[in-house]
Parts: C-alpha cells; sequence; structure tokens
C-alpha cells in the first residue's frame, strides 16, 4: 500500500458549526427502493455465480429505474390502475463457455423477495412489471475476474470518501426514519405508509425537522380522522425525539406539510401502497442516501453509487463503504480523536487492496499531537486493508447496508 496521508484539521467540527442541513429518504422512497432492490439483485447473483462456478463472475447491477404507476386513492381503500414498472441494468455475466445462467430469473426473483419483505401491502406479481435489461460486459472487465487472484484488481479508477462520527443532527435524523418504519412504532400505527422522508435543518441549538409519510388510505374514512392521526403521530414521534435529545436545546418537527384542512383528498398525503413510486415519484439508483444512511450536505460525499455493484472488484461499492467503517473505526479506537474523514482512491487494474491514495483528515481533542494518533491511524488502516478478501465475503452476505 502506498504511503498513508495524515492532516491534522483545524476547523470546526461539522455539528460545532451554526448551520447544519441532513437529509434521508427512508425503506419506501422510490430512490431507497431503488438501492436496495438493485443490491439484492447483485447479492442473488454473486451466490449464483459461486455456487454455479466457483467464483464471483463479473457483473454491475447499478441501473435501476422505478417508473411510477398509477392509483385512485378513496377512502377506504383505494385500487391500482396502472402497475409500476422496475427497470434493471446493467451488466452481468450470463456465459461461461457453454453454460448459461438465468441472470433475469435471478434478478426478477430477488426484487420479488425485497418487495415481499418490505412493503406489505404491494404484491410484487400484480403491481410491478419488470424489464431486464442486462448485458455481457466488456471481455477487458470480465476477465479480471477470471484468473485466480485472492484480491481482484479494480474495474474502476474512483474515489470515496467517508467520516465519523455522526453529529447529534445526523444521528437524530436517521433515528427518526428508522423510528418511523420500526416494528414497534408500525403496530401502534398501522395507518402508516413505509415512504418516509426527513429534512433536518439545525441553526445553533434548534433542530426543525420536515417529516413526510403517507397514511394509508384503507384506514381513513374522512378528512377528520387523517387530521386526528396526523397529530397523534407528531405528538409521538416528538416525545421520542425529545428521549433522544443530548445536546440540542430545541426540536420542533413539521408532518406532511403540504397538507391542507377542507381541501379533501387533495390537502392529505394518502396512499394506497404506502410509497409515492405508486404514482406520484419515480426512483433511481444513486439519487438516495449515502452508505452510512444520510444525504448530509455539511460532508464531502464521492460520486459514486455503491448499490448494486459487484463486491469483489468494482471500489465504488468497497471504497464507499470501508470509507465510513475505517473512519468509525478509528474515531471509536485511536483516543484523541473527535471527527475523521478517511478518503481512498483507486486505479483501474491495480489489486482493491491497494489504493493509490489514502488520507486521513482528523480534528483533535485539545491537547492532542497529530504524533500521538498517527502510528495507531496507520496500524488501523493496513490491519483493515489486510482483511480485504473477508471484507468482500461480509458484501456478498449483505452484512453492511448501502442506503
Amino acid at each position: 500500500m502506498n504511503e498513508i496521508h495524515i492532516q491534522r484539521l483545524d476547523s470546526p467540527g461539522v455539528g460545532e458549526q451554526d448551520i447544519e442541513i441532513v437529509e434521508r429518504k427512508g425503506l419506501g422512497h422510490p430512490d431507497s427502493i431503488c438501492d436496495a432492490v438493485m443490491e439484492r439483485i447483485s447479492q442473488a447473483l454473486s451466490q449464483a455465480y459461486i455456487q454455479r462456478f466457483g467464483k464471483i463472475l463479473h457483473h454491475n447491477c447499478d441501473k435501476g429505474l422505478l417508473v411510477a404507476g398509477q392509483v385512485e386513492r378513496q377512502f377506504g381503500g383505494g385500487r391500482m390502475v396502472e402497475p409500476m414498472r422496475l427497470i434493471i441494468g446493467d451488466r452481468a455475466t450470463e456465459m461461461v463457455g457453454k453454460e448459461r445462467l438465468k441472470t433475469r430469473e435471478i434478478a426478477v426473483e430477488a426484487a420479488k423477495g425485497w418487495f415481499r419483505e418490505n412493503l406489505p401491502r404491494l404484491d410484487p406479481g400484480r403491481h410491478l412489471q419488470y424489464q431486464v435489461e442486462l448485458r455481457p460486459g466488456s471481455e477487458e472487465l470480465a476477465n479480471l475476474f477470471l484468473g485466480s487472484a485472492n484480491v481482484l484488481g479494480a474495474n474502476d479508477t474512483s474515489a470515496a470518501v467517508g467520516y465519523a462520527p455522526l453529529t447529534e443532527t445526523e444521528r437524530l435524523v436517521l433515528e427518526t426514519e428508522r423510528y418511523l418504519n420500526s416494528h414497534i412504532f408500525k403496530s401502534r400505527f398501522p395507518e402508516t405508509g413505509e415512504d418516509v422522508k426527513v429534512m433536518g435543518v439545525r441553526t445553533k441549538d434548534h433542530l426543525d425537522l420536515t417529516v413526510a409519510m403517507p397514511l394509508l388510505d384503507q384506514y381513513i374514512e374522512g378528512e377528520a380522522k387523517y387530521f386526528r392521526l396526523k397529530d397523534s403521530v407528531e405528538g409521538v414521534l416528538l416525545s421520542y425525539l425529545h428521549s433522544r435529545q443530548e445536546r440540542l436545546e430545541k426540536i420542533t418537527v413539521n408532518l406532511n406539510n403540504l397538507d391542507r384542512p377542507g381541501a379533501g383528498m387533495a390537502g392529505m398525503y394518502l396512499s394506497v401502497l404506502g410509497t409515492s413510486a405508486e404514482d406520484a415519484d419515480s426512483g433511481e439508483v444513486g439519487r438516495g442516501n449515502q452508505v452510512n444512511g444520510l444525504i448530509a450536505l455539511n460532508r464531502p460525499r464521492g460520486s459514486e453509487a455503491a448499490a448494486g455493484k459487484n463486491p469483489v472488484s468494482h471500489v465504488g461499492k468497497i471504497y464507499n463503504l470501508m470509507t465510513h467503517l475505517l473512519a468509525r473505526r478509528l474515531h471509536a479506537d485511536v483516543p484523541g480523536l473527535r471527527e475523521v474523514t478517511v478518503w481512498l482512491c483507486s486505479r483501474i487494474g491495480q489489486p482493491v487492496d491497494q489504493p493509490q491514495m489514502v488520507s486521513a483528515q482528523v480534528v483533535l481533542e485539545k491537547g492532542c499531537a497529530l504524533s500521538d494518533v498517527s502510528v495507531r491511524i496507520r496500524q488501523i488502516v493496513g490491519e483493515e486493508f489486510a482483511r480485504m478478501p473477508v471484507f468482500c465475503e461480509e458484501l456478498v452476505r449483505g452484512v453492511y447496508p448501502i442506503c
């Protein structure tokens, strides 16, 4: 591995800045659906390649598009008029010699499995159509997978960045969506859908959250019921946030801010299936959260989408996840680090455990010098890259969430 560059930053940490903006697109958001489904397809293909050929072959299923359908909402329960369409691309090895793997069937079944597990009102056979556009990759890239090397060469020149720890704002935005889509919350409020979006704006010690979450029309018999339920949800959420509050002095919540009492169906955020992909919003891979689950505007971010890329050669996935894992471990294991940002850059064809560049930018505790932390930082980075084959196996198994 090349020299690890370590730099001390004297600027205040993100949580100490006056303004912070953080977003999370939740489980049922169309962009999050695309990321999660395409990642599930990559995992299914990886496992099929191992079972059939003894190794993972070239694939990148990171070009996914969920085209919104059409529904008719009505009090007491609406219906789907036109199904959604999931377009699955981009590259996948189908033939090895004379042996053929049914990549299309594997992809569609993996997608249906994800929908069954995560969106209970959506019937993946009835509410969705599938358009599979997986094609063989180039010979040059496919050949990277045919050798016997324990660690493959990078199939792209790409950079990634990760950071730790989360600020209180980042943590609360993440926890808000996870709470609203938790089993505990859904058991208490089965009338709520999974398409949760959270935007957090912190000004000094005040965090203002704008939350969007549809209510299911089958449970709503009229406008009065909708707004009573909305008030209950908002109150419960605010109580939850206060229980998780640490240094912030004030938290406010605005739920479904587009609502207009007295406007009838046009003034309420209602859903038939629990996701806006039913008729309001299409989704696309790479437009959602980073691999740590957040869109944090105060933080640096790379340009690669991790979802659907192969887990053994594509650094757009491997380095995206590794930067955040490295940053978290460095912050946890190296005394004196207040904040850590890790940068990695690959060079195509070079083994993925030998990046072109490794950099750690650190904000230190008062009284701590760069010399106090440098040796341990280099040691940990070396340890993590030494376990690259194990890390890639963990990616195959879906150990780390990607959205």
